[in-house]
């Protein structure tokens, strides 16, 4: 799950397959990780790393070194980029702020300069050297392929909407095939090294590496993840961490990507309203009631019949899911509907298919993201494990129940998990805000009551009675602006949990 400033999600799962590999301890804490022998050598960042204008000449890069297996600290050696906006006031300089965009498998180099640019308040780049990273196995730290094409069947059903049993059957030949692909592309035996308690030790070495005793922390969506992990084994060296959008745990598993569905459900209706309040400009249903069914009419007659355009049904409810992220994607939402609406047309932005055997732009973050997703935890492998499931989201939640239930290529992986999933630790300071947008389609709200929940004494959660996928900074409620700014600069939790009122209701 991505969280940026385009609504995208690239949807993945996980498998099990013989023995269990050398097992490293979930809790292994910052004595194990130990300390590079030298501090980063900072300079011009790549070419392709985005820099927003305000930032411009402010950003720098640095690779940090880390184990490949932790299990063999002093063997083979990856490398980490990092970026970084230094604080200008060494007066009021508190010490580092990580990012993590969320994924797994999405840049994080740019996030300094796009959080910067986008509104940062000044007292937390006062306070925080801004870090942003590409977490290993993604774009400039040491990044894997599967070799995904443009053509591959995976991307025809994206999302893998099943409209029956025999959907599942033909979803589970192109997921094993894409298993497969990926076994076969792994000939070093790499991808294993991929999950969420390693990037969590890669974030203690970068702590390190920049000479901090401690190191806050900012994750969004599956950045959560990372951040509850990264909590959970360091307790000792992290210090404000801010946990925005949440997925429940220290990974993905099949609840959490279920629980796309129910987001889904619970942020549709708030697009259907508006939508329904400006019936007369796009012509999608005078009440909210008739936006759903418009959506149904929409994307089952594209399942019958693709637009001349090649735009499916699953094209159709992930145009759909992607755009509920923000509000302010509301309106392009409207458009491509109505584009739909009339024969012939295809929704603003949509381009021609690239040639079947062209790379894939996806290829990198999908193999990171199934990797990790896949490594982190134990999927099942029985196909009617999926069906069933299939069959009662489908009935739960008919707007996407029918794809995020549906099986995945880590039913097929050829790696178990290396080691058990990062377990909550409970046993630390109280220093965990959570962040919740009450309609979020991606990380509902119970996915940051199971993580308030299972930090309990360590955490407070913070809801923002808003619609969307994040919430500060790039969310807009001003009660959970200031709360978060206030913790970050200030350390001030708040006493109990509370909710935000929102600024446009």
């Amino acid at each position: 799950m991505m969280f940026r400033r385009r609504g995208t999600a690239l949807v993945g799962a996980l498998g099990l397959a013989g023995a269990l590999v050398a097992v490293i301890p979930a809790t292994t804490g910052a004595a194990a990780v130990g300390k590079p022998a030298a501090g980063p050598a900072w300079a011009a960042c790549p070419a392709d790393v985005v820099v927003a204008p305000a930032a411009q000449g402010m950003v720098r890069c640095a690779k940090v070194p880390v184990p490949l297996d932790y299990g063999d600290p002093d063997g083979t050696q990856i490398e980490i980029m990092v970026s970084r906006i230094a604080s200008t006031n060494p007066d009021k300089r508190r010490g580092v702020l990580m990012f993590n965009p969320g994924g797994p498998g999405g840049t994080g180099l740019d996030q300094p300069a796009l959080l910067f640019s986008k509104g940062l308040p000044s007292s937390v780049t006062d306070a925080y050297d801004l870090i942003g990273m590409d977490t290993r196995g993604v774009g400039h730290s040491a990044p894997m392929s599967c070799g995904f094409t443009a053509g591959d069947a995976y991307w025809a059903n994206i999302p893998p909407y099943a409209a029956d049993d025999a959907a599942v059957t033909r979803q589970a030949e192109v997921a094993k095939d894409v298993a497969a692909r990926c076994a076969a592309k792994d000939t070093g035996g790499r991808l294993r090294h991929l999950s969420t308690a390693n990037m969590a030790r890669d974030l203690d070495r970068i702590r390190a590496a920049l000479g901090e005793k401690k190191a806050s922390f900012y994750g969004a969506s599956y950045g959560t993840a990372l951040g509850a992990a990264y909590a959970s084994m360091f307790p000792a060296t992290t210090d404000r961490v801010v946990l925005d959008s949440n997925i429940g745990d220290t990974h993905l598993d099949r609840a959490g990507l279920r629980r796309y569905a129910l987001g889904m459900e619970q942020a549709f209706p708030d697009f259907a309203k508006w939508a329904a309040k400006r019936h007369d400009s796009y012509g999608l249903g005078r009440t909210p009631q008739q936006v759903r069914r418009t959506y149904f009419a929409i994307a089952e007659r594209l399942d019958r019949t693709p637009s001349p355009d090649g735009i499916t049904g699953p094209a159709f409810r992930q145009f759909t899911f992607a755009y509920l992220y923000n509000e302010l994607q509301y309106g392009p939402l409207a458009q491509g509907w109505q584009a739909l609406l009339k024969p012939g047309k295809t929704p603003p932005k949509a381009t021609k298919a690239p040639k079947a055997t062209a790379p894939n732009p996806a290829d990198n973050p999908f193999t990171v993201y199934l990797a990790v997703t896949c490594n982190d935890v134990q999927w099942p492998e029985d196909v009617d494990t999926y069906r069933r499931a299939v069959t009662q989201d489908r009935e739960r939640y008919p707007l996407f129940g029918a794809a995020s239930a549906n099986i995945i290529p880590c039913a097929f992986w050829k790696n178990e998990p290396a080691e058990p999933p990062v377990k909550i630790n409970d046993k630390g300071p109280r220093n965990v805000l959570i962040l919740q947008n009450r309609h979020d389609p991606v990380t509902p709200l119970e996915g940051g009551r199971l993580l308030r929940e299972k930090f309990e004494k360590r955490s407070r959660l913070v809801v923002a009675d808003e619609s969307g996928h994040g919430v500060y900074v790039l969310g807009g409620n001003a009660c959970a602006l200031n709360v978060t700014t206030s913790y970050l600069v200030d350390g001030t939790m708040p006493a109990g949990d509370r909710t935000c009122r929102s600024d446009s209701r």
